[in-house]
């Protein structure tokens, strides 16, 4: 099983002011993949604590797979995918695309999206929009091909044909 680390990302929920939803429909859907939750936290809406957690979590626990949610917008505060394309190696924007594409068939405001996905090392980051219901959506549509791409990374098939 993929072990997965859930950071939110929220200056309220981070100070106990909001209630962490999206991180909460991030655990149900992977629990239910059968993916094992290794850490779950929430950060304040700043740049290089996000990317901190992102290295801990990928060198440090060497995590599967780790999940943002919220900070992908217009805010000055939103600072997420900054956070990720400092800390990774590779990007996979087909993973973005594919979200925003899926997204904008349900509302035209998900092309404000500022979301990315990358790879660091072994581990696969993957930006989540910020509400629970954009939550549940983006990540039931990728998750089981993020399934066959994470079976990729860590070595465990290399067959991508179908």
């Amino acid at each position: 099983m993929f072990k997965v680390g859930i950071i939110t990302s929220s200056d309220k929920g981070s100070k106990g002011k909001r209630e962490d939803l999206s991180g909460k429909v991030i655990k149900e859907i992977v629990e239910h993949k059968g993916y094992i939750i290794s850490k779950y936290i929430v950060l304040p809406d700043d740049e290089d604590e996000l990317a901190r957690e992102m290295i801990k979590m990928s060198d440090d626990l060497k995590l599967d797979l780790i999940l943002t949610t919220g900070g992908t917008g217009f805010s000055k505060r939103d600072v997420t995918p900054e956070a990720t394309r400092k800390i990774i190696t590779k990007l996979t924007p087909g993973i973005s695309e594919a979200i925003r594409y899926h997204s904008l068939s349900i509302t035209k405001r998900a092309m404000l999206s500022r979301a990315i996905s990358g790879i660091r090392k072994e581990t696969l980051i993957v930006n989540l929009p910020g509400s629970p219901k954009a939550v549940r959506e983006s990540l039931d549509y990728i998750i089981d091909v993020l399934d066959h791409g994470l079976q990729i990374l860590k070595n465990k098939t290399n067959e991508c044909a179908r």
